[in-house]
């Protein structure tokens, strides 16, 4: 795998760590959850053939230190991190997004907030919740889930959530720790791996209380501007994983795409597919960037 380019943007209130391959047209990629740009190593390479791939590591994870630990994250503050990296790398002309969970809560605020800047979004199981008609229940696991973290700390805590989050009467399931309903890696198992798995097995386990504590309770409380983004559904690719229907952070997409009268397009996988089906996941990120 050829290395990234790495660079660090000063934004306000942090320094974004961000990596660029290939050459062409913007292509930004926001990961969800804990994963940060290294998510996107298993698809970034292929896409490099035809874009400028971008990924970075949203304010608050390792690499992107915030200068206040305590400050508050909201969806609005990520989304013009966002926009600073497209301003950076693609300023005379608009960009296509693809991101995941949390990231495309992100790529939704940007493409309602900035259409100008966004030629294609495509957004994967985004769990906007507030959009829900049983938004009440989610808002009450959410408190659950952080009254767990504050009493009993990050791993209780995150099996509420993970709980929370899986179709109702499953059991749970073994996922990479890089996305909402993932379960933090065994930290002594990170010294098993190849050096570069081990970092990042590193960096999930060090970010899960940030993730937990401040990104899930701002994000997940977000309401996008429906009307706004049907008016915009034309480049909106809303999409789910094939696996993971009838799970939480599948619904609002499905719901989204039924309101809007678009298609909902299933990746393989469930909803952390990205990590455990790459190079199919890639294939199709291809063909629908481009439809």
């Amino acid at each position: 795998m050829t290395s990234p380019a790495i660079g660090h943007l000063r934004v306000d209130g942090a320094t974004l760590h961000y990596e660029v391959r290939g050459a062409g047209p913007l292509l930004l990629l926001i990961p969800g959850g804990t994963g940060g740009a290294s998510s996107f190593d298993g698809v970034a390479e292929a896409l490099a053939a035809d874009y400028t791939v971008a990924s970075y590591d949203p304010r608050g994870l390792s690499r992107s230190p915030l200068d206040d630990p305590e400050a508050p994250q909201r969806v609005e503050r990520h989304a013009d991190d966002a926009l600073r990296l497209l301003e950076l790398l693609s300023p005379d002309a608009p960009a296509r997004v693809a991101a995941c969970s949390s990231g495309a809560i992100v790529a939704l605020h940007l493409l309602t907030t900035h259409p100008e800047r966004i030629e294609r979004v495509v957004a994967h199981e985004p769990p906007v919740v507030e959009v829900l008609p049983d938004a009440a229940e989610h808002r009450a696991l959410l408190a659950r889930v952080q009254d767990t973290f504050h009493r009993e700390g990050l791993m209780p805590a995150a099996a509420v959530f993970a709980a929370g989050l899986r179709r109702p009467g499953t059991e749970p399931a073994d996922e990479p720790a890089d996305e909402p309903g993932a379960e933090p890696a065994d930290a002594g198992a990170a010294t098993e791996l190849p050096p570069q798995a081990a970092a990042r097995a590193e960096r999930t386990m060090a970010d899960m209380p940030y993730f937990l504590g401040r990104i899930v309770p701002g994000f997940m409380a977000y309401r996008p501007d429906v009307d706004r983004l049907e008016a915009l559904s034309d480049r909106l690719v809303l999409a789910a994983g094939a696996d993971s229907e009838g799970e939480l952070p599948y619904r609002p997409a499905a719901f989204l795409a039924e309101r809007f009268g678009t298609e909902l397009v299933h990746f393989p996988g469930g909803h952390t597919g990205l990590s455990t089906h790459p190079a199919e996941f890639g294939e199709l990120l291809r063909k629908v960037l481009t439809a």
